[in-house]
This record gives C-alpha cells, sequence and structure tokens, in this order.
C-alpha cells in the first residue's frame, strides 16, 4: 500500500507516518530524511545532493524523484508512506509517473485537515513547554516563522488537495484529534 499524507507544518504527519511504519512495516520516504542520508551515503546521487547543497542550492525536482526511484526500487515492505512530497503540481505528476514505471500505485492521499490558529497555538505552546522543561525546539516554532511556514504551504501544496479530490484519491482527516484518533482515522481509511 502506498500513501501520500497532506497537511500544513505541524499537522503531525511524521508523528502518524512513524506509526504505521511501526504498525504496518511501511517504508517512510521524508524527503528531508533522503536528502540528509543521501548526501552522506557516497552514491552518485548522493555526491550529487551533496554538490547541489553545499552551493547553497535547492534540489530540484529531477533529483528527489530519482532518491525516490532508488527507494522504491528496493525493499518494498509493507508499501510507502510519501511525507512532504509532493508539494507541487508538478512533484505530483512525477510521481505518479515514477509510480506507472515501477508498477506501483498511489492506494489513498490523507489530507489531515487543521484549524490554522489552533495549529499554531499548539505549536507555539508546545514549544514553550519543551523550553520550560529544559529541553529545545525548533527555531521555527514561533507565531511568526509558522504563520510564513502555512502560507507558503498553501500557497504551493494545497492545491494537491483538489488534484487528488479529482483523481478520486483524497480522504480527509480531523488532524486536530489526539494521536489515537488520528491514527485510527487513517487506519479506517487504509481498510
Amino acid at each position: 500500500m502506498n500513501i501520500i499524507l497532506l497537511g500544513p507544518p505541524g499537522a503531525g504527519k511524521g508523528t502518524q507516518a512513524s506509526r504505521l511504519v511501526e504498525s504496518r512495516g511501511m517504508i517512510q520516504l521524508s524527503t528531508g530524511d533522503m536528502l540528509r542520508a543521501a548526501k552522506t551515503s557516497g552514491t552518485e546521487m548522493g555526491k550529487i545532493v551533496s554538490e547541489v547543497m553545499d552551493r547553497g542550492e535547492l534540489v530540484t525536482d529531477e533529483i528527489v524523484i530519482g532518491l525516490i526511484r532508488e527507494q522504491l526500487e528496493g525493499d518494498k515492505k509493507g508499501g510507502f508512506i510519501f511525507d512532504g512530497f509532493p508539494r507541487t503540481l508538478a512533484q505530483a505528476d512525477a510521481l505518479a509517473e515514477l509510480l506507472a514505471e515501477v508498477g506501483e500505485k498511489l492506494d489513498a492521499v490523507i489530507e489531515m485537515q487543521v484549524d490554522d490558529e489552533v495549529l499554531v497555538h499548539r505549536i507555539v505552546n508546545r514549544a514553550k513547554e519543551a523550553v520550560a522543561a529544559g529541553g529545545t525546539a525548533r527555531a521555527d516554532d514561533n507565531e511568526d516563522s509558522l504563520r510564513i511556514r502555512l502560507m507558503e504551504y498553501y500557497k504551493k501544496t494545497s492545491p494537491l488537495i483538489g488534484y487528488y479530490h479529482a483523481k478520486g484519491d483524497l480522504s480527509s482527516i480531523d488532524g486536530l484529534a489526539s494521536m489515537d484518533e488520528v491514527e485510527a482515522s487513517i487506519v479506517k481509511v487504509l481498510g
């Protein structure tokens, strides 16, 4: 089973992906994690990623698709969770082409719907609690940075909701429910 988790920053996609990895043996494909791993891998693709990142440039869609191709051609286990990819309509088209090339398909796209104000409040408070407890918080877990990240999400990624809805792949769930309730909603969608 191959799925995409969609939702704004802080909606809990990574947390839910981790739970699916644990419960279903799926493989989480987080583009950020894949880029960091590729940079230090020593592979041809890794060398390209390292050179681009060392120059301070953004990694192209072609490079990201190449990294995903490497993963899809490896051990498939319980399927793949695309976390943070695709982010644009061009990436969605590229992913569809890649899946077809390697004989895979997309089984579900799950949108984790959230109320922006509640999400911002929750993340800012969580960051404050972490710091108060002697821990650390992400540097961009403050209200101004979160609002900028949300605006970027809505400009670039939210068109995917209509795209996947039109294809009949989209299911929407309440991303602000408890972690267990969100997980139960995802499991219900996946069947």
